[in-house]
């Protein structure tokens, strides 16, 4: 095990950072010792400690830890990008995320980067036909970390989703990469047709928290939606929406306001 760690670091300096971190931690509260070893270091790679921590965070009477471990490893045997994106919103939590000071951290404890990750999984058995499957995963998602996103979904890479209390994201919602929202985030959408009733999130938009984004609208690349703000209509890109409903307020006041994570109206001195 020791040599496969070895070797896979590498290529993967995630792992790498993660391990080694968890090392520190064993060294600085040996009572958790065991946790750490369950999690991180009996595993020789991100792909396994990432899908024995999802089971052991999903699994419940009615579906054995061991089973969704072994969903999770097949389904990231059949498509690698689950894990690269799970990568990628792991880093973008450590950047982004004040409170986050250790790559181990999402990976171990925190919600937000564990739903998204159970979401991923969701929404890769939901595209390939296992449909009752992927709204089990939903739903155990909503009940122990009170996130609900439907598998049909679409999300792209480098997400963050801080606190992650009481997020809603629709079955027709697209959201692009390097998106960054707080709690109780709603893309919900209008109507009972069939077709594309949510948001649309482009690349690098901020979403403040509570905000309610609403029906099959566009909100453009790199802008940002104030914190309680209800959104009914289409954003430009690189703008700054607020109010209720929303109007625009101003430029987004920055270049990629998913990555500075300001919230301030008056915009970046």
């Amino acid at each position: 095990m020791a040599e496969a760690r070895t070797n896979l670091h590498k290529v993967d300096p995630v792992w790498q950072r993660i391990c080694d971190e968890a090392l520190q931690s064993v060294d600085r509260e040996p009572l958790i010792g065991s946790l750490i070893h369950d999690g991180v270091l009996q595993h020789a790679d991100f792909e396994h400690a990432l899908g024995y921590r999802l089971a052991m965070k999903l699994a419940s009477s009615e579906m054995s830890a061991q089973t969704i471990s072994e969903i999770a490893r097949m389904a990231y045997a059949a498509d690698p990008s689950l894990t690269q994106d799970a990568r990628a919103d792991l880093v973008a939590t450590f950047d982004r995320d004040p409170a986050c000071h250790r790559f181990i951290q999402p990976l171990m404890f925190f919600k937000g980067y564990q739903a998204v990750q159970a979401f991923r999984l969701g929404h890769h058995l939901f595209t390939n036909g296992h449909h009752d499957l992927a709204y089990f995963v939903q739903m155990r998602v909503s009940e122990t970390f009170g996130v609900d996103i439907h598998p049909a979904a679409t999300i792209g890479k480098g997400i963050m989703i801080d606190h992650a209390h009481s997020i809603v994201i629709g079955e027709t919602a697209v959201v692009g990469d390097n998106v960054s929202m707080l709690h109780s985030v709603t893309l919900g959408g209008t109507g009972k047709e069939e077709e594309t009733r949510h948001p649309t999130i482009g690349n690098g938009v901020l979403i403040g928290a509570g905000a309610k984004v609403l029906g099959n609208i566009t909100v453009g690349h790199c802008s940002r939606i104030a914190a309680g703000s209800v959104v009914l209509q289409d954003v430009p890109p690189m703008k700054t929406v607020a109010g209720v409903p929303a109007k625009i307020v101003g430029e987004a006041g920055c270049s990629q306001p998913s990555v500075t994570m300001h919230q301030m109206l008056g915009g970046l001195d």
